[in-house]
């Protein structure tokens, strides 16, 4: 029988210490900042134990390593291939595509709109528009909002 997953939310005033320093030791190991987890154990102060006991189950409830979120327009061709080249734009300055409408076309011309997850280590954002813009068959690409 698999035993039932419960979740709570707490102000971090109600959470243990120890758990509070294996969330700081897992950041401090994603940042690159310690490169063993021995290394970040001793940095934080707590047991190796204690880590590989509680780091599957805490996180902080907002990720700090989130970035900004856009939502883009771009207008083009109703011609097969320039859908997977925005896609691929998109990928290559590594945003992630949280949600994609297209418009049915009309007179050969459709409207895309995404919004799209930019991180931290994303490339310019700018230029991933600018970048789209150079595709074949669009028309434009503008940024409608920014979060």
């Amino acid at each position: 029988m698999s035993e039932k997953t419960t979740y709570y939310v707490l102000k971090e005033k109600a959470v243990p210490e120890v758990l509070l320093k294996v969330v700081e030791a897992k950041r401090l190991l994603d940042s690159g900042k310690c490169s063993s987890v021995q290394e970040v154990t001793e940095l934080v102060g707590i047991s190796r134990s204690s880590f590989y006991k509680y780091k599957e189950d805490i996180f902080p409830f907002y990720k700090n390593d989130k970035g900004t979120t856009i939502t883009l327009l771009v207008q083009l061709d109703d011609e097969p291939g320039i859908l997977s080249e925005v896609l691929r734009t998109i990928a290559r300055f590594k945003g992630n595509i949280l949600t994609i409408h297209q418009t049915i076309p009309v007179n050969g011309i459709a409207s895309l709109t995404l919004s799209v997850d930019i991180l931290p280590q994303s490339g310019d954002i700018d230029g991933m528009v600018e970048s789209i813009e150079k595709i074949s068959g669009i028309h434009f690409a503008k940024i409608l909002s920014k979060e």
